[in-house]
This record gives C-alpha cells, sequence and structure tokens, in this order.
C-alpha cells in the first residue's frame, strides 16, 4: 500500500480540523482509498497549541526549512490564510517538488498565475478545494464533472457570514448592527467583518469559481463587488412584500461572447432554490447547456467542512500519477471574453424618500424612462408627515443607465434622497 507523508502549516481552526480528520479517519482513508497518509510534520508558531491538540514534539516545527527539505514529504497543506508568509512558504515548497492543498482563497484569487506557474516548472500539484465554499465539492464538480457542458450561468450564496446576517434580518427582524453583533458572538463573523460583509470573501471565491467555470481568467479585480452594509430592514419588508428575499449572490454569467462576474445583494424571488437557504449555509446553482441546473448544498466554512475539503484534496493528489493544470492558463490579466466594464443588466428595486406633493412619481418616471429604464411596479407608502416613501421594480436595464437616472433623480426639486438600489435575480 502506498504511504504519503504531508505536512500542515498552521493548526488553527481549519489546520486542527484537517488534523483530526487525517488522525482519526486514517485507517478508514487508508481502507477505503487504498493510501495511507501520515503527518509527517505540523509547522506553526504556537508550540503549545500543538502540542496541546495531542501532536507529538517530534513532528512539531516553527521552522518552514524543516518542511522543504524533508524528501519524505509529498504533500505540504496549506491552512495559515492571508498572502504572507503562506504564499513563500507554498513557493518553497512547489519549488521542493512537493504537491500543495490549501483552503486559501484570497491567496488563490490574487496569485494563482504564480502559484501554477511554480508548479508546472517543478512537476508539483495545487489543489484547492477547500478555497471556495467550505465542504461543498464545487471545484470538484466544475472540474471533473461538467465537462461535457458549457456553463451558462453560476448563482451562489458563498458566504456563510452574510447569509446568517440576511437570514436573521429577514426571519426575526433584527437591524443589520444587531444580526452584525450576534454573528460575531457566535464567531461566524471577525472582529472586523469587513471581508465577508463588504463582499471580498464572496469576490475571491468568485473570481475562482468563474474561472474554473468558464475556462478563462477572471481576476479578483474584474469581479463587480457590494457588500451588505447598506440593506435596511425596510428593504428586507419591502422584499417580502413583493415576494422576494435578500441574498449576497456571486454571480457568473456567460452573456452572449462575453463573461460577467459579480457580487451583490439580490432580490431572489421566494420560490427560487437560493431562496430557501438560511443561516450559515452555502449553496451554489451550476446551469449547463446540456445538464441543466444542478444545485449543491452545505456547510460552507468551519473545522470539519473545510477539512474535509482539504483531506479529500489531499487524496485526490495521492492517488495521481500525473498532475493537471488549468486548460487556459490562468492570468492575472482579464481574458478576452471577461466584460470587466460593469455596464450589466439586470432588474432593479429602487427606494427613495420624496416630499409629498403632486407630479412626484410623473417626474421620477419621466428621468427613467429618459435612461431607457422602464417601471414594472410601484409602491408608495405615507409617512404621515411630509414625505413618503416610493418604491420601483424595473423591467431590466443596464446598470450606467440606471445609476445615471439615480443621479438625476436625486437632484429633482421634491425628491429627498434615493435610499436603496438592489438588483433582482
Amino acid at each position: 500500500m502506498k504511504t504519503v507523508n504531508v505536512a500542515i502549516m498552521g493548526l488553527g481552526t481549519v489546520g486542527g480540523g484537517t488534523y483530526d480528520i487525517l488522525t482519526q479517519n486514517r485507517d478508514y482513508i487508508k481502507r477505503t482509498q487504498g493510501v495511507d497518509i501520515a503527518v509527517k510534520r505540523v509547522l506553526d508558531r504556537d508550540r503549545e497549541r500543538v502540542l496541546g491538540r495531542g501532536v507529538s514534539p517530534s513532528v512539531f516545527t516553527d521552522n518552514i526549512e524543516n518542511v522543504v527539505s524533508d524528501s519524505s514529504i509529498s504533500i505540504v497543506i496549506e491552512t495559515m490564510g492571508g498572502v504572507e508568509p503562506a504564499k513563500s512558504f507554498i513557493i518553497k515548497s512547489l519549488e521542493s517538488g512537493k504537491s500543495v492543498v490549501t483552503a486559501n482563497k484570497e491567496l488563490i484569487a490574487k496569485h494563482w498565475h504564480e502559484l501554477e506557474r511554480c508548479a508546472k516548472a517543478h512537476g508539483a500539484g495545487l489543489y484547492f478545494e477547500a478555497s471556495c465554499v467550505g465542504g461543498v465539492p464545487v471545484i470538484r464538480t466544475l472540474t471533473e464533472s461538467m465537462q461535457a457542458n458549457r456553463v451558462c450561468e453560476l448563482y451562489g450564496i458563498i458566504n456563510g457570514t452574510t447569509n446568517y446576517i440576511l437570514t436573521k434580518m429577514t426571519e426575526e427582524g433584527l437591524s443589520y448592527e444587531t444580526a452584525l453583533r450576534e454573528a460575531q458572538q457566535l464567531g461566524y463573523a471577525e472582529f472586523n467583518p469587513s471581508a465577508d460583509v463588504d463582499g471580498f470573501d464572496a469576490m475571491y471565491k468568485l473570481s475562482i469559481l468563474s474561472s474554473l467555470a468558464f475556462h478563462t481568467s477572471v481576476p479578483y479585480t474584474s469581479v463587480y463587488r457590494e457588500g451588505i452594509t447598506r440593506v435596511t430592514a425596510g428593504d428586507i419588508k419591502c422584499a417580502r412584500d413583493l415576494g422576494y428575499v435578500i441574498k449576497l449572490l456571486a454571480i457568473g454569467r456567460r452573456n452572449g461572447d462575453k463573461i460577467e462576474a459579480r457580487v451583490h445583494p439580490t432580490f431572489v424571488p421566494v420560490d427560487h432554490p437560493l431562496a430557501s437557504v438560511r443561516g450559515a449555509f452555502n449553496a451554489v446553482l451550476l446551469t449547463g447547456d446540456f445538464v441543466d441546473d444542478i444545485m449543491l448544498y452545505g456547510r460552507g466554512a468551519g473545522a470539519r467542512p473545510t477539512g474535509s475539503a482539504i483531506v479529500s484534496d489531499v487524496v485526490f493528489c495521492a492517488k495521481r500519477t500525473e498532475h493537471e493544470y488549468t486548460d487556459f492558463g490562468i492570468s492575472d490579466k482579464a481574458g478576452e471574453d471577461v466584460d470587466s466594464s460593469g455596464d450589466f443588466t439586470s432588474k432593479y428595486y429602487i427606494s427613495l424618500t420624496a416630499f409629498d406633493r403632486a407630479g412626484v412619481l410623473s417626474a421620477v418616471s419621466k428621468v427613467l424612462a429618459g435612461y431607457g429604464v422602464s417601471i414594472s411596479t410601484v409602491l408608495q407608502k405615507g409617512s404621515g408627515g411630509e414625505t413618503a416613501n416610493i418604491t420601483f421594480l424595473t423591467h431590466e436595464a443596464g446598470e450606467k443607465s440606471v445609476s445615471a437616472a439615480l443621479a438625476e433623480i436625486e437632484k429633482l426639486e421634491y425628491v429627498r434622497s434615493v435610499d436603496s438600489l438592489i438588483r433582482c435575480l
């Protein structure tokens, strides 16, 4: 039986979960997969934390050279997070001919092209299933199960923190601030939650998934990004009244001969499969030209789900006789078929506050019509005072046309403020 020695770099939450799976399920993996995977080294700065998990002192190291110089180690698992020193350690590992398995979505999104080039040059593998959607096998589905199809669309709830916050706002009527505090108390959100609530985490993941789905380079800089910090209780209520729920969606679409990628809050019809994805769960809906819709659902973060994806990659790597790389040659530059203009087409929810005067609706409608934006639904609610809330749902329109129209609407005499602009699925 083949024995494969691995090293784990970083024994925090995800690294610890990976270690537990590799040690507790070692015999099961050996019996079912025909490969014996042994943890030879654990690299970490905190010796006491590592030893406290039951790791042997002879396995612990705080020096990367003890990993890369050990010829018996063939796979290095990176669970440190962040860009540095993770990037430098991965490159050292690849240069020594060791394959790398990583859960680091930011690093892959920003430096995939460098890491793959290094891996190819030294005959090593680079695997990153765990970088996107935790334990949900979306990358393997794209690369190993969808070969017969041109992927047309990819819609995903791929950040559990924001989905938890929006679920609480929707189902319990919590404010954004209260829901965020609860998410922080439960460990779903960091003390500085920007990576999640401002959409960076989902942006990195969508960059990776869109590149794989559409076989072209979709750098994270080409992904339109908008977070959930401006979603209000009023928006949540309007969505419900109109038959929608609000989700932070990651959207990749093949639009004619162009690819668009965007992350933003979205009105999702209540009967859509993604509308029922609650709490910290994630889901990805893939549409292929022949297979039609495939939906993947599960836990998108955490020690065990992410560790499960990492160990899956380790087993996959260990059983390969030859490593494969992207068929399109990943680059830091957007592919020629990637639309980076941000002028995508959508339906829109627009909410504004206006002085309760005759002619406001017609003035707003006239401006929208002037930019080719037609209205499908209008709701007006008076506040009992001098102002009223007016809500519009539009037919499909261009992003830049809508933005230009709203800039003009804000200048209208009787419009006090444009409060919300949310795209509709």
